[in-house]
């Protein structure tokens, strides 16, 4: 069985067929989903299906695209949404995305702090985007003490020695598609080096679909090409890949009593 720790099943990729994809899930293998909000109306969504869907579970948060259209009142927004339902997991997506900049650099930090914060006082892990700003991102997740609460770096790229560094503050490290691309020396070799027992497995999906259906719409039904090229690369079986990323997500989102 598999657990995607990070899915968009709101996106509007998913507006034709969002059901029937998520019913087909169960039969393909996939014990868990967590869907992560981009900004507020994608929060309102994501509320909406963890009430429809007994397998998906939610993160509340604001995309680092996103945190420019914000105001003071969005804390109390983010609150409520954190609280409307005991399915609430994680505060996620959040961080720092230099490679866009699509809100200015100071209002991402801005954010990503405040909701650090937010996540503290709920007791919520983070789910962590972090693109072009490996040192920024590290630096607020230090200074601002998020180890407390842990969490996942999101779709990680880089090498192993940072990943090493962020599982020592208590993080687990999400691997995604890109694992299965060739051209990613850093993530393959991440991978060989720390521990399988911080590791996730995610999809991001509908974005970053892995060979052979790169390029394609990706849902949870690809997890398992992500497990296999894990496995190649640490020599192991796949049916461990699978057995014990899934009990690391357990354990990183809190939900032993579910998954009994």
């Amino acid at each position: 069985m598999y657990f995607d720790t990070h899915a968009h099943y709101d996106d509007e990729k998913f507006q034709q067929d969002q059901a029937a994809v998520l019913l087909s899930l169960k039969a393909a293998g996939i014990g868990y989903v967590v869907n992560c909000a981009c900004d507020l109306d994608s929060c309102k969504d994501t509320l909406k299906l963890m009430k429809t869907y007994d397998f998906l579970y939610g993160a509340m948060g604001v995309h680092p695209h996103s945190v420019k259209d914000l105001d003071v009142e969005a804390v109390s927004d983010l609150y409520r949404y954190c609280c409307g339902s005991d399915k609430v997991v994680a505060v996620g997506e959040i961080g720092l995305d230099y490679h866009y900049d699509f809100s200015p650099r100071d209002v991402q930090q801005e954010w990503f702090i405040e909701q650090i914060e937010l996540a503290k006082e709920l007791e919520l892990p983070i789910i962590v985007h972090s693109r072009d700003a490996a040192r920024d991102t590290f630096q607020i997740i230090k200074e601002s003490r998020a180890g407390s609460v842990g969490g996942v770096i999101h779709s990680y790229t880089g090498g192993p020695e940072l990943a090493q560094e962020y599982i020592r503050l208590g993080f687990y490290i999400g691997i995604g598609g890109m694992v299965t691309f060739p051209n990613v020396k850093k993530v393959i070799q991440t991978v060989q080096e720390i521990e399988l027992e911080r590791i996730v497995l995610e999809t991001d999906c509908p974005y970053l679909a892995p060979v052979p259906n790169r390029g394609r719409r990706n849902d949870s039904r690809n997890l398992p090409y992500i497990a296999e090229t894990i496995a190649k690369i640490k020599g192991i079986p796949v049916e461990d890949v699978a057995r014990i990323t899934y009990e690391n997500a357990v354990r990183v989102f809190q939900m032993e009593q579910e998954a009994e």
